[in-house]
């Protein structure tokens, strides 16, 4: 098994949206491990490879010494938060939003589609797990706020629907 460097990306990011500092997966000999706060390095080693022939991050943040016992400022918030109203459909989860089943079929939803609290309306893959979104009140489409193949956050702006 190999892992993308998005698909490192994606595992990273739902690290960092959780609230543990460490993971650790190992699949088919295959090894990733993550940590936050502190000590954050990435390693990936493919079987039959020596350690350190894997993926090498790109950042890789240096354990603060003991004489700095003040963590370093938080970094402000990259994200713009999402339009708010109760006619905007948010992620609700982290992962890669699409509007299609599959690439090159037509897409669940479009400008004008009438929708139902059960219509799929987009799926969202995190870790090559596809989870159907739901537009979860009757009414139309009116704007599609999320591009097909985006990157998504927990409660970002997918869609409007209008009653």
């Amino acid at each position: 098994m190999s892992l993308t460097a998005k698909d490192i990306e994606t595992i990273t990011r739902l690290l960092e949206a959780s609230s543990f500092d460490e993971l650790e997966l190992e699949i088919e000999g295959l090894k990733l491990s993550l940590r936050r706060r502190g000590a954050v390095s990435a390693a990936v080693v493919a079987p039959g490879a020596a350690p350190g022939a894997g993926f090498t991050p790109a950042v890789q943040a240096v354990p603060p010494s003991p004489e700095s016992a003040t963590p370093p400022p938080a970094a402000p918030p990259s994200v713009v938060p999402p339009p708010a109203g109760p006619d905007i459909l948010t992620a609700p989860l982290l992962g890669t939003f699409y509007r299609s089943p599959r690439p090159g079929e037509p897409p669940f939803v479009e400008v004008g589609s009438r929708v139902e609290p059960d219509t799929v309306v987009g799926i969202i893959e995190v870790m090559k797990l596809m989870n159907a979104v739901h537009a979860g009140r009757r009414g139309r489409v009116t704007e599609i706020l999320s591009q097909d193949g985006a990157l998504v956050e927990y409660g970002q702006a997918l869609l409007r629907i209008e009653a």
